[in-house]
């Protein structure tokens, strides 16, 4: 009967059946994976329930379907409940791109919000880098071996460099006015990151673009003074 239509339809949905199986393992994110598992579900449920039905195999899908569907609607009932600060809306986007708004709110709470005074060093040149700071609102200038080499202000990350790493600070950053900034602890941090996967992956991403932003800006600056000394 390989040559009977129906029989055709139900191959191809199995095989579908299984190939989004397989493809669902493949996102790190888990509701990505839980949207994975239910149209492999779906495809299911047309193999054993509309082309050919067997009851077991009908079953099992839908029980599938069934558990990813509550899943994914508690999940989008958490990230709909979660809230954010003014101050926080924007980190959302400069640290925590991509994540789920649950996931980022906890990853907030892992810092705290304080003002900083004009004057107030939050890393030193040579010394190990104690905590990570977003700065929303204020500026500070970034001087190494005495010599003035860049400028922070709004939405910048401070200690990204080497925060994670645990080396000591290439600059010194001393803020120049009265500032409104999040900061964490490096070792808190550290535990935080490596029991969290998806989030590191997320902050290691905004860790590079900042450090590439940073990068572009200092050539700049170097450009229009002419280049290097020598």
């Amino acid at each position: 009967m390989h040559g009977d239509p129906e029989f055709g339809l139900v191959w191809a949905a199995a095989h579908l059946h299984y190939l989004l199986l397989v493809g669902a393992m493949l996102p790190g994110r888990l509701v990505s994976v839980r949207i994975g598992v239910s149209a492999a579900a779906l495809a299911g449920i047309c193999a054993f329930g509309f082309f050919s039905f067997q009851p077991a195999p009908l079953f099992w899908n839908v029980l599938l379907l069934l558990v990813n569907a509550v899943q994914l609607l508690q999940f989008v009932r958490s990230n709909a409940a979660v809230r954010f600060t003014p101050d926080e809306e924007p980190m959302l986007s400069a640290l925590l791109k991509g994540l789920p708004r649950a996931r980022a709110r906890h990853f907030l709470d892992q810092g705290l919000w304080l003002n900083g005074q004009s004057g107030e060093a939050l890393i030193r040149e040579g010394e190990p880098v104690t905590h990570l700071f977003y700065l929303a609102d204020g500026d500070a200038v970034v001087t190494s071996g005495g010599k003035a080499v860049g400028r922070l202000g709004d939405g910048d990350l401070i200690g990204e460099v080497t925060v994670l790493s645990g080396e000591t600070a290439s600059a010194t950053v001393t803020l120049e006015r009265a500032s409104r900034m999040w900061c964490a602890p490096a070792q808190n941090l550290r535990l935080y990151l490596d029991a969290h996967h998806d989030v590191r992956h997320a902050v290691e991403q905004s860790f590079n673009a900042a450090l590439r932003h940073k990068l572009q800006l200092m050539n700049r600056a170097v450009a229009q003074a002419g280049g290097l000394a020598s």
